[in-house]
């Protein structure tokens, strides 16, 4: 980075550790919140740092991408597939519905499992009513979708009534289908089968430390 004035250096190092921390590239408005400056300081030390070749970046919201990682500079083994990051899923009271992408996250191969690559996605979590089964507010879920119907105690990622939750999945005699939290704060929710439809199972876990 011999060509890179201090503030390049400082930003390139505030969006490798973004990336990693959130699986995710900042926004324009990440970055100056960041660093206290204006939008516009951004774009145009993000156009001189593409000028050095030192990132790629679209006009599409976080997608910058750093080309030292395109390079393979810190590339992983087992991180063999990229699958789309669509925004947060609440562990909680269901959510609001999930419609954009918000960036990518890479899986092992190993975590397909009886699903192709077209089937995973992942959210992110908000709330903690999954707690005691390990998945935090933050953790990033990866599913599958469409394999297979769910067995009793699989969690899921369900739209009900229009909007979105994860839960543990357990089907009810009458035509009921009960949702049920890992945290003894939340109260079991009980539905209409004709008001779920299950969007996934949940197969994996990423988390930053």
């Amino acid at each position: 980075m011999k060509s890179l004035t201090e503030k390049q250096k400082n930003i390139l190092e505030f969006i490798e550790e973004f990336l990693d921390r959130e699986g995710m590239a900042p926004t324009v408005y990440e970055i100056a919140d960041n660093f206290q400056i204006k939008t516009s300081t951004v774009f145009a030390h993000l156009r001189a740092l593409q000028k050095k070749k030192q990132l790629s970046r679209s006009s599409k919201a976080r997608s910058i991408s750093l080309m030292s990682r395109a390079r393979g500079s810190r590339t992983m083994p087992n991180c063999a597939l990229a699958i789309p990051l669509l925004g947060r899923v609440n562990a909680g009271l269901p959510s609001e519905s999930i419609e954009f992408k918000e960036g990518e996250v890479c899986i092992s191969n190993t975590m397909l499992g009886e699903h192709t690559p077209e089937q995973m996605f992942a959210l992110r979590v908000q709330g903690e009513s999954m707690r005691d089964l390990g998945i935090y507010d933050g953790d990033i879920v990866i599913c599958g979708q469409g394999a297979s119907k769910p067995r009793p105690g699989d969690i899921v990622v369900a739209l009900v009534q229009g909007e979105v939750t994860v839960k543990s999945y357990f089907p009810k005699t009458g035509g009921r289908i009960e949702l049920r939290p890992a945290n003894p704060d939340f109260s079991v929710q009980v539905y209409p089968i004709a008001d779920v439809t299950i969007q996934g199972k949940v197969v994996g876990l990423h988390r930053k430390y």
